[in-house]
């Protein structure tokens, strides 16, 4: 690989540095927080009101931000190794 083909991928490897920058690990610690409150007010309620509209649209919410924090990991996964490839990539 050239030196300007190099310099290129390491411009590349800087912004997605710069990616890590954007909170994405605070984003998710906050959505955790959200979800374990939810999950706490949903186990703290009386089992009748757990099988009613209530208990369900908080079991729904709790599950749809697991899912959210689950895609997060991943899309910090992902840009983790990318970077990691890129280096490689200009070595």
């Amino acid at each position: 690989m050239n030196a300007a083909r190099r310099k290129q991928i390491k411009a590349i490897v800087a912004r997605l540095g710069k990616v890590s920058d954007l909170g994405l690990d605070d984003l998710k610690a906050s959505l955790e927080e959200i979800r374990d409150e939810e999950q706490e007010a949903y186990d703290n309620m009386p089992e009748a009101l757990q099988a009613g509209e209530r208990g369900v649209a908080s079991e729904a919410a709790v599950s749809a931000l697991d899912d959210v924090i689950n895609a997060l990991e991943e899309v910090i996964d992902t840009l983790e190794g990318l970077g990691d490839q890129l280096e490689e990539a200009a070595a």
